[in-house]
């Protein structure tokens, strides 16, 4: 595409009506008018001609695999002019989906050895997957009279996943702190129920491993040794339906639940367990299987990042079953979940207590601390009496719910938005010491 620049635009309104003036006022220069239209198309002509070739350039964008809601990466690109001339700068454009906060909007690169190159910054704010569709560039004349202007199509896909680089080195500082499980097989040994090696018995050792029928035979006194169990499977199901999309201190409740879930997924995957997910609302949206191997974590947050914001009811029956149809094993099913009415919390209970019977269930509570405050509130007019009832009510039926989950067997994670990450850890770990899993 070839169109003129503002110079163009102001020199040629400038110029028409001075001249048809001048030709007014001296009816012998009437010809100056067409022969500045004349002049300034041969110039636009001249400046097109003279102006470096789209043919010859080539658009260079490596888009990412994906990026982290509410982080900021740069997304370098460059444009290289192969041969014939080059202009002294080039202005580049981003089309792309909105969610992926790209900026800025128009970005200008200096051409230094028939190269411009430039970054452009994407700063989601919203989680999903996010198109980029064509990065659009342009370039004026050596006159500076045409812009001649292209683009390359991208058409990537770049999927915007809940950023767990923080929780990340808080599962990092956990592992330092706990020193339970590393890398080597020895830091393993002596807690667990997978039977290691023999050794001989030393004082403090519990008797109960002593193995009397090896020790018979070899003269001397053996115990076994026991490490950590590994190879469990952990299912994180997730509801989002419209109550998880609602937000809770400043972010929707289906995006914390998803930071926590991929912080549990990261640990349990580095400790040998394999994890995977599973999303509902009014009907199954996802399901990964289980997957093992900290390589594979890239992949869950992938398809974490396709979970979509929704405003269905959650249909628990419909859910649960099919979760409860695709495990293959005894698994610690994760659920995040949140519920408003006396026959949600009914129909969630009913189809939790039909896991039980196969699976351990690990309940989490995202607790609502603006529920909280609004019912210890000191109450100054008659709406603020009528506030503090209502959240005292919600708050007394939610704790009616869990309640009921821990008569039932479930294990209960209850912890304020900012700390369930390492809470939900702290449980897992917890499960996985005392070898309920």
């Amino acid at each position: 595409m070839i169109y003129p620049t503002r110079r163009a635009v102001i020199l040629a309104a400038v110029g028409a009506p001075a001249a048809m003036l001048l030709g007014v006022m001296a009816p012998g220069f009437w010809l100056i008018g067409p022969g500045w239209i004349a002049l300034m198309a041969g110039l636009l002509l001249a400046d097109a001609a003279l102006s470096a070739r789209r043919g010859a350039l080539a658009l260079e964008l490596a888009a990412p695999t994906n990026v982290g809601v509410g982080t900021t990466e740069p997304l370098p690109v460059a444009a290289r002019f192969a041969k014939g001339p080059a202009p002294r700068s080039v202005e580049l454009a981003l089309e792309a989906d909105p969610r992926l906060g790209a900026r800025p909007g128009r970005l200008t690169a200096e051409v230094n050895e028939r190269a411009a190159r430039g970054a452009f910054e994407l700063a989601p704010a919203r989680r999903g997957e996010a198109v980029m569709q064509k990065l659009w560039v342009r370039w004026r004349g050596p006159l500076g009279l045409v812009w001649k202007q292209t683009a390359e199509t991208i058409d990537a896909v770049v999927p915007v996943t809940p950023d767990v680089q923080g929780v990340k080195n808080e599962a990092v500082r956990l592992f330092a702190r706990d020193a339970m499980f590393g890398v080597k097989v020895q830091i393993d040994t002596g807690d667990g129920a997978e039977f290691h090696a023999l050794r001989d018995f030393q004082t403090g050792m519990d008797r109960r491993a002593v193995d009397w029928k090896q020790s018979a035979r070899h003269s001397a006194l053996l115990a076994k040794e026991f490490r950590t169990e590994r190879n469990h499977h952990i299912v994180v199901a997730l509801d989002t339906g419209r109550l998880m999309c609602e937000p809770l201190a400043g972010l929707p409740r289906i995006d914390r639940a998803l930071n926590a879930a991929l912080l549990l997924a990261y640990v349990s995957l580095r400790m040998g367990d394999r994890a995977g997910l599973h999303a509902f609302d009014a009907k199954p949206r996802l399901t990964t299987g289980a997957v093992a191997g900290v390589g594979a974590f890239p992949l869950l947050q992938r398809m974490a990042a396709k979970l979509d914001y929704s405003a269905e009811e959650t249909n628990y029956t419909l859910g649960l079953t099919a979760l409860s149809g695709s495990l293959e094993r005894r698994s610690l099913v994760v659920v995040f979940t949140d519920f408003a009415d006396a026959t949600s919390a009914e129909l969630m209970i009913e189809n939790i207590a039909r896991l039980l019977r196969r699976h351990l269930v690990l309940f989490v509570v995202l607790r609502d601390e603006e529920l909280e405050a609004l019912a210890r509130a000191e109450p100054h007019e008659p709406e603020d009496v009528s506030r503090a009832v209502t959240a005292a009510a919600l708050l007394h039926e939610r704790d009616k719910v869990i309640a009921r989950l821990r008569r039932m067997g479930v294990h209960v994670v209850d912890a304020p938005v900012e700390r369930v990450g390492p809470a939900l850890l702290n449980a897992y770990l917890d499960l996985k010491r005392r070898d309920l899993l």
